[in-house]
């Protein structure tokens, strides 16, 4: 038996039962915290399999998990603080855990994690903040309003008088505080092609800013719609290993929200088969990504939204997906 599950077992409820296909039932602590009555009819369930510690509830549909090789997640901290376990104890395991991570089985686990060099932005490229006197620019600037992207507080967007460039704004990308790629986005109406791009394989854009203190990484697919939610974008409607690992490391609350598009519907199921939340939010029909949804509804209102309707669980998450996907 793993720590973890030593723990969670010493502090279960003495009332509990083994089910014939290796669940143990308790009385579920986790529904009163989602908005459900409290249980009393023992629909929490834990399951053991080797050093694999597994928590369903079938009444609120709260799930927390953890195996050898993964740090303590945020919903298994949860977990633990409804069963009542004391905070000195959860935050002695999750530092053991770390601990042992720091080993053999981390290292194989992120053996394949990329490295990143850095590169330069396309050439005479000079942030727009710093640009006073350059008419060209008014265009930019408009359409970053429109978009709701604000100069001084969300991003250091760039501009290049290149001759290609001058119609587009620069999005740098960073690592660990080093640029290590960009895009470039037009402004032009059915230009082709809309960005022009330097992307390093496994590149997860605004890493950096996933803080300690944040709970949820919200995973989208393109890097305007991560500035508007402090999210990461994985910068097509596919997530590879490398950027799932990257993503994992980060050790929160992981939700994926997928485009509205046919696209997107491939990032539902890459979610699910990686266990990750996915949110689909109760939007309206003509909005399809967190863009639309910012300039319609504000940026807190669609944050919460996004929070709001993240699920766990694979059978609603496709019954949600019908309907966000319904044309």
């Amino acid at each position: 038996m793993s720590i973890v599950s030593e723990t969670l077992m010493t502090f279960m409820p003495a009332k509990r039962k083994t089910t014939p296909s290796g669940w143990t039932s308790i009385n579920a602590p986790c529904c009163v915290h989602n908005g459900t009555s409290a249980d009393t009819r023992m629909r929490g369930g834990v399951r053991e399999e080797g050093d694999t510690f597994s928590y369903h509830c079938f009444n609120c549909g709260f799930k927390a998990s953890w195996q050898p090789g993964r740090n303590v997640s945020y919903k298994f901290k949860q977990l633990m603080s409804w069963l009542n376990v004391p905070d000195d104890v959860i935050n002695r395991l999750s530092l053991e855990v770390l601990k042992l991570n720091e080993g053999i089985e981390v290292q194989q686990r992120f053996v394949d994690l990329p490295v990143f060099e850095e590169v330069q932005l396309p050439p005479n490229s000079i942030k727009i903040t710093d640009i006073t006197d350059n008419q060209k620019l008014e265009p930019i600037k408009e359409y970053l309003a429109k978009r709701q992207l604000h100069l001084d507080a969300d991003y250091n967007f760039y501009w290049s008088s290149e001759l290609g460039y001058r119609d587009r704004f620069v999005i740098p990308f960073y690592y660990e505080g080093k640029t290590v790629g960009w895009t470039a986005r037009t402004i032009t109406p059915d230009k082709k092609p809309k960005y022009i791009t330097e992307s390093q394989p496994g590149f997860v854009f605004n890493l950096d800013e996933q803080r300690p203190q944040k709970i949820f990484c919200i995973v989208v697919e393109g890097p305007i719609d991560a500035l508007h939610i402090d999210g990461v974008a994985v910068m097509r409607a596919e997530i590879n290993d490398q950027q799932a690992m990257l993503i994992d490391r980060l050790n929160k609350d992981t939700i994926v929200l997928p485009d509205r598009d046919e696209t997107g519907a491939g990032m539902v199921e890459q979610a699910i088969a990686r266990g990750w939340s996915v949110s689909m939010p109760e939007w309206s029909p003509e909005i399809k990504d967190v863009n639309d949804a910012v300039i319609k509804y504000g940026r807190l209102y669609t944050l919460y939204s996004i929070v709001a309707a993240a699920e766990s669980s694979p059978l609603k998450i496709r019954l949600r997906a019908k309907k966000w996907y319904a044309k």
